[in-house]
C-alpha cells in the first residue's frame, strides 16, 4: 500500500507526522479530521490537535483546506491560495493565520494547507436574516470595509516574488475579465444569448484601467467572511484572487445577487450601502464614485453567471455529482435576468 493510499484510510497518523514539522513541535496527536459544510468549490476539513512543544503547544483548533473532485477553471491552487492568504495576513488583513503548506500532496494525495480556526458563522442565509449574528449592522459594514482597504493595500510590486505566479493583466480589468468569459463560453460550446448581450455591453462600457492596479479578493461578499455574535472575525476564501481593479470587489460586494434576500441592504444584505463605503473611504483615503461601482455590479451579475454555469458543468459532467452544484447552475436564467435590467438602454 502506498503512504497515499494509506493516508486515505487513515490520514490522521501521517498529519500528526506533517504536523510536527510544520508547527515545529516536538510531538503531536490528531484528535478529529471531519468535513466541514459549505465550500462549493474547495474541500475544507476541522482539524483538531494537541501539540507538544514549539510556539504553538496546547490544543490547536485547525482548517485543512485541499481540492474537491473537481474544480472551476478561474480558481487557484492550493499552494497560490496559500500564497495568497499569507499577503493578506503579513498586511493586517483579518485572516486564518496561515500555518503550512503540503505543496506535493505526500500526505493525502493531494494538496493541502492547514490554517488556524475562527470562531463564528458565513452562512449568508443567517447573517442576514437571523438577529443572533448580526450584532451591530453598521459596526460590520464599517469594518468589512476597512477590511476591503487593507486588501486593496497590496499592490504588485511590493508582491513581485510572493505573487509572481498572478501575472500583471495587459488589458484594462474590466476586458479582461470579458474576455476569459467569452473564451470559456465559446471552448465550451454553451449558447447564451442574454450572457452574450451582457459581455457586449460590458465590453464597450470598461473603465480604463485604474491608475494602481491591487490585490483584488473576487469573492469578498457575504458568505466568504465569519461573524460570531460581537463582529467580524475572519475573511475566507482567496482562490479567485488577482491584480485588478479596487472597484471591482465593492461592485460584486454590493451586487444583488449577493445579498441574500435581502434586497434593501444593499452592502452584501447585511447593511447600509454609507456605511460600508463609509469604513472603505476611511481606511484607504479613496473616494468611491458611484458610477463605476454600477459597472461592477454588473460585471457580477455576468461572472457570477459564467461560474454558476460552471458548477452546474461539474455536476453534469460526473466529475462530481452534487445537488448543489447542479441548483447552482439553475440560478442562471435568475443572473442573466438582472444583466439584462441592468444593461437595457
Amino acid at each position: 500500500m502506498t503512504p497515499a493510499a494509506d493516508m486515505a484510510h487513515d490520514p490522521k497518523p501521517g498529519l500528526a507526522r506533517w504536523l510536527i514539522a510544520a508547527l515545529g513541535a516536538r510531538a503531536v496527536q490528531v484528535t478529529r479530521f471531519e468535513k466541514l459544510g459549505g465550500g462549493a468549490i474547495q474541500e475544507n476539513w476541522a482539524l483538531d490537535a494537541n501539540v507538544t512543544g514549539g510556539p504553538h503547544a496546547g490544543r490547536q483548533a485547525l482548517v485543512l483546506r485541499t481540492d474537491a473532485a473537481s474544480r472551476v477553471a478561474a480558481s487557484h491552487s492550493r499552494a497560490h491560495e496559500y500564497a495568497i492568504l499569507g499577503a493578506a495576513w503579513r498586511k493586517g488583513v483579518t485572516v486564518p493565520e496561515p500555518l503550512g503548506l503540503d505543496r506535493e500532496g505526500a500526505v493525502l494525495g493531494k494538496p493541502f494547507y492547514v490554517m488556524r480556526r475562527l470562531d463564528g458563522t458565513a452562512a449568508g442565509h443567517l447573517l442576514v436574516r437571523d438577529d443572533r449574528w448580526r450584532g451591530d449592522r453598521v459596526a460590520l459594514a464599517d469594518r468589512l470595509g476597512r477590511e476591503l482597504a487593507r486588501i486593496h493595500a497590496i499592490h504588485p510590486a511590493p508582491e513581485a516574488e510572493a505573487l509572481s505566479f498572478l501575472g500583471v493583466p495587459t488589458l484594462p480589468p474590466g476586458r479582461a475579465l470579458v474576455e476569459a468569459m467569452r473564451d470559456w463560453l465559446d471552448g465550451n460550446q454553451t449558447s447564451r444569448p442574454a450572457l452574450e448581450w451582457g459581455l457586449r455591453w460590458l465590453e464597450r462600457h470598461a473603465p480604463p484601467a485604474p491608475a494602481q492596479l491591487t490585490l483584488v479578493h473576487r469573492d469578498f461578499r457575504t458568505g466568504n467572511y465569519l461573524v460570531d455574535d460581537t463582529g467580524l472575525t475572519g475573511i475566507l476564501d482567496w482562490e479567485f484572487a488577482g491584480w485588478g481593479d479596487p472597484d471591482e470587489d465593492i461592485g460584486w460586494f454590493c451586487a444583488k445577487c449577493w445579498r441574500f434576500g435581502a434586497e434593501a441592504r444593499e452592502a452584501g444584505g447585511i447593511g447600509a450601502r454609507a456605511d460600508f463605503y463609509r469604513g472603505y473611504e476611511a481606511e484607504s483615503g479613496r473616494s468611491i464614485a458611484p458610477d463605476a461601482v454600477a459597472y461592477w455590479e454588473r460585471m457580477a451579475h455576468a461572472r457570477w453567471a459564467v461560474v454558476a454555469l460552471q458548477q452546474g458543468a461539474r455536476h453534469v459532467s460526473g466529475e462530481e455529482p452534487s445537488l448543489n452544484l447542479a441548483l447552482t447552475g439553475r440560478r442562471i436564467a435568475e443572473l442573466e435576468y438582472e444583466l439584462l435590467t441592468g444593461t437595457e438602454p
